[in-house]
């Protein structure tokens, strides 16, 4: 991809955020060159990395979701990213008691302290994909909750948290704002209205 666009670094693109993710920013006129690993300065990165405790347990769920997001995000901020874009989840808190919660608070917090000059905070709902990996309860919930809650006050596409976090790269591009607000969190209707519209 070539052209005077931005250029962009994926971490976990392949998961299911981050495929979606990529395939987005490849169809996207305002990015010419999307790149997994590199070590020149960027203008945009964006961290889908994530797993489960069920596939990783407790200790290894931890140091994807909170320490590999976190090093990467220091090497990042360290090469000159400009832009960190940052996959959490609806209900982090530093100071939750369950561990999905909690890793997810502190690892939003472990970024902020980095001092990104721009850093955007993405915290969905229950994913709505199709899986290449088994999760029959999650599989259930999806299917009851594409039923009733045809709003997505509590469930979100991939495909849509994707075109958010392009959307909103390239509205704080043209926009005013993107100089006033350093760090922003954009919970589960935020993510829908960027990317549906």
């Amino acid at each position: 991809m070539n052209g005077p666009g931005l250029r962009a670094l994926v971490l976990g693109g392949s998961g299911e955020i981050g495929r979606q993710l990529v395939q987005e920013l490849i169809n996207s006129p305002g990015f010419s060159h999307i790149t997994l690993v590199t070590r020149r300065e960027l203008d945009v990165a964006y961290s889908c990395l994530g797993t489960t405790r069920g596939k990783a347990g407790a200790k290894g769920f931890v140091r994807v979701d909170r320490d590999y997001v976190y090093n990467a995000a220091k090497l990042l901020k360290d090469c000159g990213c400009s832009h960190f874009h940052l996959v959490s989840s609806t209900g982090a808190n530093k100071n939750s008691h369950f561990l999905y919660q909690k890793t997810k608070g502190e690892v939003e917090n472990m970024v902020t302290e980095l001092n990104f000059p721009r850093l955007s905070i993405y915290r969905p709902s229950l994913l709505l994909c199709d899986r290449q990996e088994s999760r029959p309860m999650e599989k259930i919930a999806q299917i009851v909750l594409r039923g009733f809650d045809w709003r997505n006050k509590i469930s979100i596409g991939t495909d849509t948290v994707a075109s958010a976090m392009v959307a909103n790269t390239l509205e704080q591009q043209t926009s005013e704002k993107a100089e006033e607000t350093k760090v922003e969190i954009l919970e589960n209707a935020d993510i829908l209205r960027l990317g549906i519209d």
